[in-house]
């Protein structure tokens, strides 16, 4: 038995391929009541196929209990070489592990002619693995993951350099069509006529190129890098669930030459009348951050500590976003609404902030904009170059 744990576009697609195959399939995606244990429990092989790093590790660890000693899992999501050894320390010696992300979108993924790139032993694998495409054996474990990084670090760096010659063409009087038929008969031919007409259709989205080079943009890779940046700023646009092609919609104007919106999926939604921060070049302006949670109820009530430790979570969160850290604060002011309960707001600020002390200012209030929220936090933060 296999047992598929996936979702988005990818998924359904490559676990319908195994039970058109004739295996018998269970599968998993969040929100259907179904834990991962119970959708792996009895499977020889586990497939994932999951958004980013930490979704893998959550589901995985999820999945623990149900794995049964001889499973082989195989990770074909794009989390890079590290997570990858990450999952080996996770999961029990008696579980085999492979990585085998893959190459190709949507359509590739229906066909069964998506490129498998394989690391670690395949040998509980290697039969169903065909399913899905051709199949490269690449090494030992992490082999896999670490070849579809380094593709992806051409792939879509060379696609956001397309977009952006497009822009400059444009400025210039050159007509777009024209430009690409020139374009046409050199080695970026094809992905030039790709970006001719952006994809009405969202094969490989821009959210997930910016992630995928988030895992890819090493320090010293000015290219990747630089590419990551226009990314975030079209994904923190609005352009995220596009297909990356929407990037030639984008790319006028230098990246961070214009205020950017940022705001962060993994803390509570703003009431849409300010953004969590906005971003500057290389300065980030954090909004007031205070203790509230999803629904708009006060998060530890009545304690300074517990408000103070909720808020820096929400800050780590924003500054992880955008490649910073505590570090990076450049400017910190605090609202308290008694200055005699500075001291544990102070103990829970030192535990964050443990480097140089930025510059600061903390003032008495008389109340805040929720009853019973006893701080508020603002910054603004100097952003590395390139982290953006």
């Amino acid at each position: 038995m296999i047992a598929f744990l996936g979702q988005g576009r990818m998924g359904a697609p490559m676990a319908r391929r195994l039970v058109d195959a004739g295996h018998k399939v269970t599968t998993w995606r969040r929100g259907t009541g179904v834990s991962a244990a119970e959708a792996v429990d009895g499977a020889d092989l586990v497939i994932t196929m999951l958004s980013d790093p930490a979704a893998v590790r959550e589901v995985l660890a999820a999945a623990l209990p149900g794995l049964r000693p001889g499973a082989t899992v195989v990770e074909m999501s794009t989390i890079g070489p590290e997570a990858v050894r990450e999952l080996r320390a996770l999961l029990p010696p008696s579980v085999g592990l492979v990585d085998a992300p893959v190459l190709g979108s949507v359509g590739p993924a229906t066909d069964g002619t998506l490129t498998v790139l394989a690391g670690g032993d395949l040998a509980g694998c290697r039969e169903v693995l065909p399913v899905f495409g051709s199949v490269r054996e690449l090494g030992p474990l992490g082999a896999g993951a670490a070849m579809k990084i380094a593709v992806m670090s051409a792939l879509v760096p060379a696609q956001v350099l397309l977009a952006e010659t497009f822009a400059y063409g444009e400025a210039h009087g050159v007509d777009r069509g024209a430009l690409i038929d020139v374009l046409s008969g050199t080695p970026l031919g094809a992905l030039a006529e790709r970006l001719r007409v952006p994809a009405a259709q969202t094969r490989y989205s821009l959210a997930h190129a910016a992630k995928d080079l988030e895992l890819g943009a090493w320090e010293g890779a000015s290219l990747a890098t630089a590419a990551r940046a226009r990314l975030r700023e079209a994904r923190e646009a609005g352009l995220g669930e596009q297909d990356l092609t929407a990037i030639v919609d984008h790319a006028g104007g230098r990246p961070g030459s214009r205020a950017v919106p940022v705001n962060v999926p993994a803390i509570p939604a703003t009431n849409g009348m300010y953004s969590h921060a906005v971003r500057v070049g290389d300065m980030l302006y954090v909004s007031g951050q205070a203790a509230f949670d999803e629904h708009g109820n006060i998060v530890g009530e009545g304690s300074m500590a517990a408000q103070a430790e909720h808020v820096f979570q929400v800050i780590g969160h924003i500054l992880a976003d955008q490649g910073a850290t505590f570090d990076d604060i450049a400017f910190i002011r605090t609202y308290v609404t008694d200055m005699e309960a500075r001291a544990e707001y102070g103990a829970v600020r030192r535990k964050y902030i443990t480097g140089t002390p930025p510059a600061s200012t903390t003032v008495e209030v008389s109340k805040l904009f929720m009853p019973g929220l006893l701080l508020e936090v603002d910054l603004i933060v100097a952003l590395r170059p390139g982290s953006r």
